[in-house]
């Protein structure tokens, strides 16, 4: 199995180097098929350049200009686009993504699922220098999604995640030109009943350039896709699920090769999941 590795890349000149080469190193120790593609995002500081030099020593490594309107998730549809492999992680430019982890999602990839899906905020993850407001944001706004969709997924506005090829076909098209689509591919996979992993992963804030999300921007965009998707789930009568989708079957696994639950076992679910979404 092919893994392609999306990195989006807004004027990240400061920090895409580092990202990219330690994405590369740990996907080659691993043995693993790989690509990156890294979508420039309207770049004006030489990102691209930057993409291009490791590219000269890495055939694996490309960059492409986004042939769409500058924004997050304009960028990552670009390279939903066109990355070739037969799975696809979405990783920040910014190395706040452990590599590491994208070996784990990997796994769990080739374990049969569907979707390998991160958490910053259960039992063996780890966060560093993770800014106070934002941090309280998140968990308020990731405690809301978990009450409306009764995943057990408490950190679903994460990007980075990865999908299976089918599951992104599958979920097209996409609405979200900025950071809500962070929140449009995970919801809508479970809602269409893709299984989905769910791991602790290593976190740590960016050490150069700026954040490129703007908090008071996105409160409305996050409501709508919540909305939309919600809406999907309950008013369309499973037209978008998947081939064979059996609710009995639907499975999920937490934690690093710990327990195997069904969606709807809430008590198992709760046990499994420590509650500190607050």
């Amino acid at each position: 199995m092919k893994l392609s590795v999306v990195i989006p890349a807004h004027n990240e000149v400061g920090s895409i180097g580092a990202t990219v080469s330690a994405v590369a190193d740990a996907l080659r120790q691993a043995r693993i098929e790989y690509e990156i593609v890294v979508v420039d995002d309207a770049s004006r500081d030489g990102t691209a350049g930057v993409v291009a030099e490791l590219s000269a020593a890495n055939p694996r490594v490309r960059c492409v200009r986004s042939h769409l309107r500058p924004g997050f998730g304009f960028a990552v549809r670009a390279g939903l686009d066109v990355y070739e492999g037969d799975a696809v992680a979405i990783v920040m430019a910014d190395l706040s993504d452990s590599p590491a982890n994208i070996v784990d999602y990997y796994r769990a990839l080739q374990d049969g699922y569907d979707c390998a899906f991160g958490s910053r905020f259960v039992a063996g993850a780890e966060v560093h220098d993770y800014p106070r407001l934002k941090l309280w944001l998140n968990r308020l706004v990731n405690l809301a999604i978990r009450s409306v969709f009764r995943h057990g997924y408490n950190d679903t506005t994460n990007a980075f995640k990865a999908y299976r090829r089918e599951v992104i076909d599958s979920v097209a098209p996409l609405l979200s030109n900025h950071f809500n689509l962070t929140v449009e591919l995970p919801l809508k996979a479970v809602v269409r009943g893709y299984s989905y992993a769910v791991m602790p992963i290593s976190w740590r804030n960016r050490a150069a350039g700026e954040s490129k999300l703007h908090l008071k921007e996105m409160g409305s965009r996050y409501l709508f896709v919540v909305l939309y998707v919600w809406l999907e789930h309950h008013l369309t009568r499973g037209d978008y699920r998947r081939p064979g989708f059996e609710p009995a079957r639907f499975r999920r696994r937490f934690g690093p090769g710990l327990h195997e639950l069904a969606r709807d076992d809430r008590a198992a679910t709760a046990a499994a999941a420590p509650d500190v979404d607050g």
